[in-house]
């Protein structure tokens, strides 16, 4: 038997791996799916699960060594490997299981390629921790982070682990952040695709080291490729001792948010 992922590259493993899982998503939209509960009021569904067997049936055919840490399945191979694949199947569950389609799939190597997919309007975004693109409707284009759209996504799900000095929330009544930026609350990482393509200024949420997160080490990957501004909540480099992030489209714009953050 053939196999068809044989040959890529690692972006292209990245890129192949979200759409299967994309697809997935878009083929049980709007069924009544079954709901994994996973304590704290947070549940996987039926699509979850699926998703995830189908990106790793990719990556297990074109990188059989390769170990893979799934938002559903866990950890499945060695967990110091030297290559991980970091896998959520479907960023946006709780949208998804009352019929909202803003979610994403997110497949990233860890420190390399990556790709989020947008199941509904079928971009696929991608690294190959060098560059970043879009590819839609069989065309690729260079992501261009702007602020232009003054368009902040801020992120309110829980957990808050630095509520004590930072919320989120907060951000939504300063004078100023309404004064130059437009608040969005999209509640899934492709949000940060939208920073790396130019569809938002940036994006802000509370959390400890995100640089290894399921839900968001592609987005990162993505951001950092297209040449955003990416850092903690206090304005450090993301890593062990990682506190949340924020994602801008520019400098300027980053600083702003930081003023406002830590003013």
């Amino acid at each position: 038997m053939i196999n068809s992922y044989e040959g890529l590259d690692d972006s292209g493993v990245a890129i192949a791996a979200a759409r299967a899982g994309a697809s997935v998503v878009r083929g049980m939209y709007g069924r009544r799916l079954t709901r994994i509960d996973k304590g704290a009021g947070d549940f996987a569904t039926a699509a979850d699960v699926e998703a995830e067997q189908a990106i790793l049936g990719v990556i297990r055919a074109a990188r059989p060594d390769d170990s893979v840490l799934g938002e559903e399945g866990g950890q499945q191979g060695a967990a110091q490997s030297a290559r991980q694949w970091l896998v959520d199947p479907l960023c946006g569950t709780l949208n998804y299981a009352v019929g909202g389609m803003l979610v994403a799939v997110n497949v990233a190597l860890r420190g390399g390629a990556a790709a989020v997919a947008d199941p509904f309007s079928g971009e696929v975004f991608f690294t190959d921790g060098e560059t970043a693109w879009v590819r839609s409707e069989g065309a690729d284009a260079r992501l261009e982070p702007t602020a232009a759209t003054r368009l902040v996504d801020v992120n309110l799900d829980p957990p808050f682990p630095h509520a004590e000095t930072f919320r989120a929330v907060d951000l939504l009544a300063q004078p100023g952040f309404v004064a130059g930026f437009r608040p969005r609350v999209v509640s899934t990482s492709l949000a940060l695709a939208w920073v790396a393509a130019g569809k938002r200024a940036a994006y802000v949420t509370d959390g400890g080291d995100l640089s290894g997160s399921v839900h968001f080490a592609a987005g990162i990957a993505l951001c950092r490729a297209a040449g955003c501004v990416v850092t903690g909540i206090d304005g450090g480099p993301l890593g062990e001792a990682g506190r949340g992030l924020v994602v801008a489209a520019d400098g300027e714009t980053h600083e702003q948010l930081m003023s406002m953050i830590r003013p």
